[in-house]
């Protein structure tokens, strides 16, 4: 059985009854200082329609070119699977999957998984599979690091910028808009959906 009305710190299990928050206004634990849950202005529709957005701008971001580089009349450019193919051999085996895992992987569970949550939750039922989808969307969720590799990319393009022509790409630009509507997305707290929508099938908490 739920309990709709309180909420549990998940770092000290401190239990608080639940209550109503203002615009953007965030509920602390008073014991550890953890964040219980967000307030937020988006409801499933803008929520839905983000996630929607993210996952157009996730494929611009993995095939357009991410950086342009010319010398001596000649060019190169590469997009975000290229250069994550480009640094798998070889003794880079190890940043390679660590690059794909959390440029990739995990930025597209995240709009795969909340996109479809979303979906039945527009409909006022829950997903199938929506105990899975809502674990797994709170595991994966500090491991997403699009805002990492769009700092290096920009670092990058100070550095070689002095001895060749380097030029930003589309996908530079959509990484940074995906990072912005991820961040945004992320405000949203969507374990409030395991109160909202009715359960249909046997839910283990215990996980």
């Amino acid at each position: 059985m739920t309990h709709p009305g309180l909420v549990i710190c998940e770092y000290c299990d401190s239990v608080y009854r639940r209550s109503a928050l203002g615009d953007d206004e965030i509920a602390r634990c008073g014991r550890c200082r953890a964040v219980l849950y967000r307030a937020s202005r988006l409801d499933l529709d803008h929520l839905l329609a983000l996630t929607l957005a993210a996952a157009i701008v996730f494929v611009i971001a993995n095939v357009a070119p991410v950086i342009r580089i010319a010398v001596s009349g000649m060019h190169n450019e590469a997009n975000l699977l290229q250069s994550i193919a480009a640094l798998s051999h070889g003794s880079g085996l190890v940043v390679g999957l660590v690059a794909a895992a959390t440029l990739f992987v995990v930025p597209l569970l995240q709009i795969v998984l909340l996109g479809w949550v979303l979906v039945f939750a527009r409909a006022r039922r829950r997903a199938p599979g929506f105990a899975f989808a809502m674990r797994w969307l709170h595991r994966i969720r500090p491991w997403s690091m699009t805002e990492v590799f769009l700092l290096g990319v920009l670092v990058a393009i100070v550095k070689l910028s002095g001895m060749l022509s380097v030029i930003a790409g589309p996908g530079t630009y959509a990484t940074l808009i995906l990072t912005g509507l991820i961040t945004l997305i992320a405000k949203r707290d969507v374990r409030t959906l395991w109160d909202r929508l009715p359960a249909d099938e046997t839910v283990e908490f215990g996980e």
